[in-house]
C-alpha cells in the first residue's frame, strides 16, 4: 500500500460495547472530491452526492466478536430496499458473505447523517461511490493489519467471506480487529471490475425480509421507552389556523393527566394512556385567528394558469411566435388534484429529554434536520441530541420534515419522562403537507407531415420544494420557479424545433411539499396525454409518432430504447382487441427514462387495468428484483393516485380524514400483471423508486380514449369518467 498515514485514537474510535470489537470510523476520506451541491441537478440529475456530517469521527463498519459487520446507513429504510443494495456495495468489497452483513440506521451521535435526507430516489446512486471506496480501503486496513500480525507479506494475503489466509496462517477479520487502537490507512485502493461482484447485479433477498415477515418492532409506532408516558397535540382542523391560547382547566381535571404543557405555538397533554391524552385533548378549549373559509373551487381558480407568477423553465427555437398564430393551433387544459401522501403510519415520536440532552426515536427522512430543529428549540448542544431512526411505514415525502420531534420533547421535557406522541389518523390528513393540485395548458403546431413545429406547456401549481427546510432560502430568489414543482414538465423531445416550458408559481394557503416523484405525475399526466391527442390528431401511431419527434443524442437514445422496448414486449397495438385498449406513455426521470403501456377496459363506466409493461433503463441495476419491486410499487401507487385519490377543501377544512372515503386503489383494482423490462444504458446506478410512477396517468387516460372516445383532462380518472359520461 502506498500513501501510508497514521490516524489518531482521536479520529478512530473503538467501541467496546458487547458482541463488537472494532468500529471503522471515518472523517475527511468521502470528501476529497468538490460535492455538487446545486439544488437544480438534485432535482433533475442523478449527480446528488452523499453529503455528511464532517465534523466529528463517524461510524461506518463495525466488526463484532462473531466476525460480522455492521453498516450503519446513512440512509433510511422505508420499503425501497436501500438497506440490501448498500449491503451488496459493501459485501463485495469487503470481501464478506451476505450472511455476515447486517445493516442498521445510523444515529446521529455518532453515526453519518446526510444532510440532505433520504429522497428523491438518490439512495443508492449517492453511495454507490464513496461507500464502496470506503468498503474497500477497510478490506486494505484488515489486510495491512493481518501481515502485521501474521508476521506475512501483505501481497501475499487472501481475502474471503470475512477471513484473511497466509501461507501458514488464517485469521478471522474479528481477530485481525481485536487489539487494534491505530490502524494505517492506504490510498483509496481501485474498486473492483463488475466482472468480480459477486453480489452487485444480483437479485439479492432482501436483508430485512424476516423481521417484516414476522412482524419485529421495528417501526416509528412500535419505539417504546422505558417509564413512558403519552403525549396528544392538538392540531387545528381549519386552512390558515393560528394558535394563539388555550382554556386548559377541564382537561387538567381529566382521569391520567400527568401534565397540560401551553407553549406559544401549541397545547398539548401527557397522560399515562394515550387515550386518556386523547380525551383531555377533546376537553381543551383553543383559541385560534386566521381561518379561512375556503373551498375545493377556490383553490381551483388560484392555480389557474395566469394567476400566479411565471416563469421561463426551457426555451428552444422561437415557439412564443409560431404560437401567438392561432391558425392550425392545437390547445388543451389538464387538471390535477390535492393529493396526500396517506402512508399507513402516522407521523409521530418517543422522546426523551433529559437536562442537557436528548433522546428521539423517530421515523424520519431528515436524520440531520430533526436533530438540529429539536437542539434549537431546547436550546441543546446538536451533539447532545441523538436522533434514533427507524423504519419507516411509509414515507413518500411526507417524513421529510418531522417538526413533530420538536413537540414530543418538549412535552418530555416538561414531565421529565420519556413521552411518545403521535397524530391520529385525522390529523394525519387535515395537516399532511399535500401534493398541490396543478393546471396544465398545452399548446402546439402540427407540419403536414405530422411533425410538431412548435410546442408551449404551461404548468401552474403550488409549492413544492420551496418552503422546505431541505431548500435553501437562497434559492427561491435566484430560482424563481419551484423546482419540484415543475419537475417532469420539461419537454422531452428534442426533435422539435421550437418548445417552452413556463412554470407558474402559486402561493397556496395550506402547507403543500414533498410527495413522490413530485411533479412529474401531473406533468407528464398533461403533457403524454397531450402528445396522445398530436398523434391522434396527426393519424400516426402514438408510438411512432414520439420516436419521430426524439433527438439522437445520448438522452434521445436511451428515451427511444425503453419505448421501443415497452411497446415490443406489450405487442402494441393501436387497436381495441377483446375490448381491451393499449394506452402508451413515457418520462425521463431525474436521468431515468421510463416507458409504460397499460392495457385497459372500461366496463359499467368503471375503468379497469389489466397489465402495465414498463420499460425503464436506470443504468446499472444493483439488484434487479429489487428495482423491478420498485417499479410495481410506483405504477401500483401512480394508478391509485391518477385514477381514485382526491383531497377536497370544504369550509376552510381539507377533507376526508379517513380511509374509504379518501378512495384508493385496493387490491381488486392492482393490474393482474406487471411485467418489467430494465435496460442498462449506463454503468452507473440511476434513479429507480420515483421514475415509474411518472407515466402510468397518462397510459390509461390515453386507453380511456381508445376505448370510449372520452379525453380525461382531470385526475383523479375514475371520477372524471364519471362527470362527463
Amino acid at each position: 500500500m502506498t500513501g501510508k498515514k497514521k490516524v489518531s485514537r482521536r479520529k478512530f474510535l473503538i467501541r467496546g460495547s458487547i458482541g463488537t470489537i472494532g468500529v471503522l470510523a471515518v472523517g475527511t476520506y468521502l470528501f476529497r472530491n468538490p460535492i455538487r451541491r446545486k439544488i437544480v441537478k438534485v432535482i433533475n440529475t442523478v449527480e446528488t452526492p452523499y453529503q455528511g456530517n464532517t465534523d466529528n469521527p463517524i461510524i461506518w463498519f463495525e466488526i463484532t466478536k462473531d466476525n460480522k459487520v455492521v453498516l450503519h446507513s446513512p440512509k433510511v429504510e422505508m420499503g425501497q430496499g436501500t438497506f440490501t443494495s448498500l449491503a451488496q456495495m459493501a459485501a463485495d468489497e469487503l470481501e464478506i458473505d451476505m450472511n455476515q452483513i447486517n445493516v442498521v440506521h445510523a444515529e446521529s451521535s455518532s453515526g453519518n447523517m446526510d444532510s440532505f435526507a433520504t429522497g428523491g430516489s438518490t439512495s443508492v446512486s449517492a453511495l454507490w461511490v464513496p461507500l464502496r471506496e470506503l468498503a474497500a480501503t477497510m478490506r486494505e486496513m484488515i489486510r495491512i493489519e493481518a501481515a502485521r500480525k501474521m508476521q506475512e507479506d501483505v501481497a501475499t494475503l487472501k481475502l474471503s467471506n470475512g477471513i484473511v489466509s497466509g501461507a501458514n496462517k488464517s485469521m478471522t477479520y474479528a481477530e485481525v480487529t481485536t487489539g487494534v487502537s491505530e490502524w494505517d490507512i492506504p490510498d483509496t485502493p481501485e474498486l473492483k471490475p463488475f466482472s468480480e461482484y459477486k453480489y452487485i447485479g444480483k437479485p439479492i433477498a432482501r436483508v430485512d425480509l424476516v423481521d417484516k415477515v414476522f412482524g419485529a418492532p421495528i417501526f416509528g409506532m412500535d419505539a417504546t421507552m422505558p417509564n413512558m408516558l403519552y403525549g396528544a397535540v392538538v392540531r387545528s382542523s381549519t386552512i390558515g389556523a393560528k394558535f394563539i391560547g388555550a382554556d386548559v382547566s377541564k382537561a387538567e381535571k381529566m382521569p391520567g393527566v400527568v401534565k397540560v404543557v401551553v407553549e406559544k405555538d401549541f397545547v398539548g397533554v401527557v397522560a399515562q394512556s394515550m387515550i386518556q391524552a386523547e380525551n383531555a385533548k377533546s376537553q381543551i378549549e383553543v383559541q385560534w385567528e386566521g381561518q379561512r373559509e375556503l373551498n375545493t373551487e377556490d383553490i381551483k381558480e388560484m392555480v389557474t394558469v395566469g394567476k400566479g407568477m411565471p416563469y421561463v423553465i426551457q426555451k428552444v427555437g422561437n415557439a412564443e411566435e409560431i404560437l401567438e398564430d392561432g391558425e392550425n393551433l392545437i390547445t388543451s387544459e389538464y387538471w390535477s388534484p390535492i393529493g396526500a401522501h396517506a402512508q399507513m403510519e402516522p407521523c409521530g415520536a418517543v422522546a426523551h429529554v433529559e437536562k442537557d440532552k436528548a433522546t428521539i426515536m423517530i421515523s424520519t427522512q431528515v436524520v440531520a434536520i430533526t436533530r438540529n430543529e429539536v437542539a434549537e428549540r431546547l436550546n441543546l448542544e446538536r451533539d447532545k441530541v441523538n436522533i434514533i431512526p427507524t423504519f419507516l411505514g411509509g414515507g413518500f415525502g411526507r417524513r421529510l420534515h418531522t417538526p413533530n420531534a420538536i413537540q414530543a420533547a418538549v412535552l418530555s421535557k416538561a414531565v421529565e419522562r420519556p413521552v411518545k406522541c403521535f397524530f391520529t389518523r385525522k390529523e394525519e390528513f387535515q395537516n399532511d403537507t399535500f401534493r398541490p393540485p396543478t393546471h396544465h395548458i398545452l399548446k402546439a403546431k402540427l407540419s403536414s407531415e405530422g411533425k410538431i413545429e412548435a410546442m408551449e406547456h404551461n404548468v401552474s401549481s403550488g409549492d413544492v420544494a420551496f418552503g422546505s427546510p431541505m431548500v435553501p432560502q437562497i434559492a427561491e430568489p435566484i430560482l424563481g420557479a419551484d423546482l419540484g414543482a415543475w419537475r417532469g414538465g420539461l419537454i422531452q423531445y428534442g426533435a422539435i424545433p421550437n418548445f417552452r416550458a413556463i412554470s407558474w408559481r402559486v402561493k397556496l394557503p395550506f402547507a403543500t411539499s414533498w410527495w413522490r416523484s413530485l411533479g412529474l405525475l401531473a406533468n407528464t399526466f398533461a403533457i403524454e396525454s397531450f402528445m396522445d391527442e398530436l398523434a391522434i390528431k396527426a393519424g400516426i401511431n402514438p408510438v411512432e409518432f414520439r420516436l419521430s419527434q426524439i433527438q439522437g443524442d445520448e438522452k434521445g437514445r436511451r428515451l427511444k430504447e425503453v419505448i421501443e422496448a415497452v411497446a415490443d414486449k406489450a405487442g402494441y397495438k393501436d387497436q381495441i382487441i377483446d375490448g381491451r385498449a393499449m394506452g402508451f406513455a413515457v418520462s425521463t426521470d431525474v436521468n431515468t427514462p421510463c416507458a409504460e403501456i397499460a392495457e385497459v377496459s372500461v366496463e359499467n363506466n368503471v375503468i379497469k387495468v389489466h397489465k402495465v409493461t414498463c420499460a425503464m433503463d436506470p443504468g446499472l441495476a444493483v439488484n434487479p428484483d429489487q428495482v423491478k419491486a420498485q417499479c410495481e410499487g410506483a405504477i401500483i401507487m401512480g394508478l391509485s393516485a391518477s385514477v381514485f385519490e382526491k383531497m377536497e377543501v370544504e369550509n376552510g377544512e381539507l377533507t376526508p380524514t379517513i380511509y374509504g372515503p379518501y378512495k384508493m386503489a385496493l387490491m381488486k383494482h392492482a393490474p393482474k400483471e406487471i411485467d418489467v423490462v430494465l435496460l442498462q444504458g449506463t454503468d452507473y446506478p440511476g434513479a429507480v423508486g420515483e421514475p415509474p410512477l411518472g407515466p402510468i396517468g397518462a397510459a390509461i387516460a390515453n386507453a380511456v380514449f381508445r376505448l370510449t372516445g372520452k379525453r380525461l383532462r382531470e385526475m383523479p380518472l375514475q371520477t372524471n369518467l364519471d362527470k362527463i359520461s
